[in-house]
């Protein structure tokens, strides 16, 4: 069986498909990002009769209803939204809306004397020589032989000559609907991975469409199940997420929405201001789709939106059904205002801060995958805790999420769900992967870097908000305040003076072991002086009670600041001679800071 079929079709047939429904396009009002110059060359091009590109759709598979007939499944444009978008906004006149979720209108002009198209101005509008906007020729019934006779008046032609060129101009741009555009029909035979690899291949930008796409695509073409509603309960919530003053704009530009209950329930939203966790649309299908289904790859939410038994391989209308509303409910579990919060609480606890302490998206989705998992089981809200505080700080110590996700997803949703406790699991994980030889031997090599936004890095500073420690030399100011008021990570052996005596390698002075939270004007006054002479000027201060560098006037504070800092007594006496050992040194006690730290979790 063929696996596609290419196909030419008249741009008004596409648009009347998809006005019929026969295809369907994933959410019309989903925000129009191109500029209208594009929109201009487009029509120009349909103009000139050049190719457009393609519009790929996918056919849905046939459904077997309940009453045990079948149902031909619907198309699902894959890729082409835009396209179709413009063609709609330019050839029909209709609003779009903008990345802004206002709602505007794309006026294409056209010169039917110079056979030139132009994005609507003011200018162009006064000027009588242009068509400020082309839809009014495309409208039906329009009468091509008025137009021209009232457009060659007002432009004092009288040439007849001249009237006749710009009669056929005007049937020309008129027959534009007429033209045709590429349709790629995918079969629907054909699974997830090889649709993305006919898009990838087909596309000339090379452009990556994930599952995600697919299976927001999947949701808000089917209307019979509330999928309109479920797709912009996600892109509105996250929208807002990120920018919480379009508030009334939404609420304007689509008030239809803005009176269900979704809308109800993300309209919290706007109110916070928290940004250690901001999900765009992927990460909340992610999260929604493996907490509620229990599986890790969003094919497999695509195949049972569209009603597939994974045991008979046929495709079922109640199983879709089902989905949907199993869909709906996880989404609405992850958008709630209790639920989004306390999330973010746990994370705090942990000792992320601030966005930039956890760089892995996968962790965080994860962190909320399992909290959500285990309300589900209605696991004791204290275990809850623990647990999800461990696994995430577990996971970025061991990378467990990088790279692609689904398959680790899966496994460990499925192990947490089956285990009746899941602190059984995740024991069970810790004997494996955080072993002696972990904390003795591999966190110490990996602390060997110059990444300062290192995951293990990361982890360290953690520990130290979860302590409380103050900031390197510090009294009062402490390492939590530094992150949240963006301080600036300094060097221990200053980078100046390491380079005078000779040690000019960046993956040298910039290591994290040579790094540390200190105030600015500590830094300073330390410029490019070897430790040893400036910390003889501290412990000087703790004698005569005259601080110099910090705050700090006395020495079993000065240690106890060596120590939450994990910087190595013998620190106050080295010099570049000593550089080597003192980086040894502190990834040792960084090493067994940050153990410490993991076994205080438990």
């Amino acid at each position: 069986m063929a696996q596609y079929n290419v196909n030419n079709i008249m741009v008004s047939s596409l648009l009347s498909s998809i006005r019929d429904g026969t295809i369907a396009i994933p959410e019309i009002q989903r925000p129009f990002v191109w500029d209208p110059t594009k929109v201009r060359d487009l029509i120009d091009s349909l103009y000139k009769g050049y190719p457009v590109g393609y519009i790929i759709v996918w056919q849905n598979p046939d459904v077997k209803l309940k009453d045990g007939t079948i149902s031909s499944g619907q198309k699902i444009i894959i890729d082409g939204q835009q396209r179709i978008t413009a063609l709609t906004a330019a050839i029909v006149g209709l609003e779009v809306v903008g990345a802004d979720y206002k709602k505007k209108i794309i006026k294409i002009a056209f010169n039917p004397k110079e056979e030139k198209f132009e994005t609507c101005n003011p200018a162009i509008e006064k000027d009588i020589q242009w068509i400020a906007d082309i839809s009014t020729v495309l409208q039906p019934g329009f009468d091509a032989f008025s137009f021209v006779n009232e457009y060659c008046d007002k432009n004092k032609i009288t040439d007849n000559a001249e009237k006749s060129s710009i009669n056929k101009v005007i049937n020309t741009l008129s027959q534009i609907q007429n033209n045709s555009l590429g349709v790629i029909d995918l079969s629907s035979g054909l699974d997830i991975d090889s649709v993305t690899d006919i898009f990838i291949r087909i596309n000339s930008k090379g452009k990556v469409l994930s599952q995600a796409d697919f299976a927001m695509s999947k949701i808000s073409s089917n209307e019979r199940y509330k999928g309109d509603l479920i797709r912009k309960t996600i892109d509105y919530f996250c929208h807002l997420l990120q920018n919480p003053g379009d508030f009334d704009t939404i609420k304007n530009n689509d008030s239809e929405f803005a009176n269900t209950d979704e809308f109800k329930a993300i309209a919290w939203i706007k109110d916070e201001n928290e940004d250690i966790y901001k999900p765009d649309y992927t990460d909340l299908l992610r999260v929604a789709f493996t907490s509620k289904f229990h599986r890790g790859k969003l094919a497999d939410l695509v195949s049972l939106l569209s009603g597939r038994d994974f045991k008979t391989r046929e495709f079922k209308e109640e199983i879709a059904e089902q989905s949907f509303k199993d869909l709906k409910e996880s989404v609405l579990q992850f958008v709630n205002k209790t639920n989004f919060q306390r999330y973010l609480m746990i994370v705090k606890s942990t000792g992320i801060i601030d966005s930039s302490l956890v760089r892995s998206d996968n962790v965080m989705n994860f962190g909320y995958i399992l909290y959500l998992a285990l309300r589900e089981k209605k696991i004791d809200a204290v275990i809850i805790e623990r647990a999800v505080r461990r696994w995430i700080v577990l996971a970025i110590l061991t990378g467990r999420y990088s790279g692609s996700p689904e398959s680790m997803f899966n496994y460990d949703i499925t192990r947490f769900v089956d285990a009746a406790d899941p602190i059984t699991y995740i024991e069970q994980t810790e004997a494996g992967v955080l072993s002696e030889a972990f904390w003795s031997n591999v966190l110490i090599t990996r602390l060997n870097t110059a990444v300062a936004s290192s995951p293990f890095y990361n982890v360290y500073l953690m520990a130290q908000v979860k302590s409380g420690d103050k900031g390197f030399l510090s009294e009062q100011i402490d390492v939590k305040s530094m992150i949240e008021q963006r301080g600036d990570i300094h060097h221990l052996f200053p980078k100046q003076y390491l380079i005078n005596n000779g040690i000019r390698d960046k993956g040298m002075y910039n290591q994290i072991a040579n790094y540390v939270y200190l105030q600015s004007e500590i830094n300073i006054k330390v410029k490019d002086t070897a430790p040893n002479e400036y910390m003889a000027t501290v412990l000087q201060q703790c004698e005569d009670k005259k601080p110099v560098y910090g705050g700090i006037v006395d020495k079993n504070e000065l240690m106890q600041n060596l120590k939450a800092n994990c910087v190595p007594e013998d620190f106050i006496k080295m010099d570049v001679k000593d550089f080597n050992r003192f980086l040894d040194m502190r990834r040792k006690l960084m090493a067994a800071k940050i153990k410490d730290y993991y076994e205080s979790l438990k």
